[in-house]
């Protein structure tokens, strides 16, 4: 079934995840973020899907001291995703605190491909996007020499643009975010998530 995400729905999934943001573990870069997604298809005790309507799951960044170690608000989306039973991702919202939207890094875009597929709808700085934009030739399950049976992803209308957040008067007037390098925009790809 398709299921259409309208701008109703994309701004309840922006103040889900600015919520979920001030719940985030930031002591070193001061960078708190959170991630919402609508996810629809969960599986019933079967395996099979249950058509239920589209449900909200969100997740936020988890530093730690041995940097490499940190969970990006991504990951945490996913697991919370699995611990209420799995789905499959349909649109994807990742912000700081303050609302502004941030870009998954290269490792989240491909934790979201496995499990929202090339057509996952993601909202960025410059409007909405499909996954496959973001993470053009992802590898995915289908690339795998036995590839696991996974449910087909939802069929999905042309995504609609969300409304352009309010930006400095210049890239050179906005305040560099905690922990990404100086000069780079707010919106920058600085893949801080």
């Amino acid at each position: 079934m398709g299921w259409s995400v309208d701008d109703r729905s994309w701004e309840r999934l922006r103040n889900a995840a600015v919520r979920v943001a001030q719940s985030a573990y930031a002591p070193y870069s001061g960078l708190r973020v959170g991630a919402a997604a609508l996810v629809v298809d969960r599986p019933d005790a079967d395996g099979r899907t249950t058509g239920d309507e589209p449900w909200m799951v969100v997740g936020c960044n988890v530093e730690n001291a041995s940097y490499g170690l940190t969970l990006c608000a991504e990951c945490g989306l996913v697991s919370a995703l699995h611990a209420r039973g799995g789905g499959r991702l349909l649109a994807f919202a990742c912000v700081d605190a303050d609302g502004r939207p941030l870009a998954p890094c290269g490792r989240c875009r491909q934790l979201l491909y496995e499990h929202g597929g090339p057509d996952l709808l993601v909202a960025t700085a410059g409007g909405i996007r499909r996954l496959a934009e973001l993470l053009p030739g992802a590898f995915g399950p289908l690339d795998l020499p036995d590839p696991p049976d996974l449910p087909d992803p939802p069929d999905l209308p042309d995504p609609p643009d969300l409304p352009d957040p309010p930006e400095p008067a210049t890239a050179a007037d906005a305040p560099p975010q905690a922990g990404s390098p100086a000069g780079a925009t707010p919106f920058g790809g600085s893949g801080a998530s």
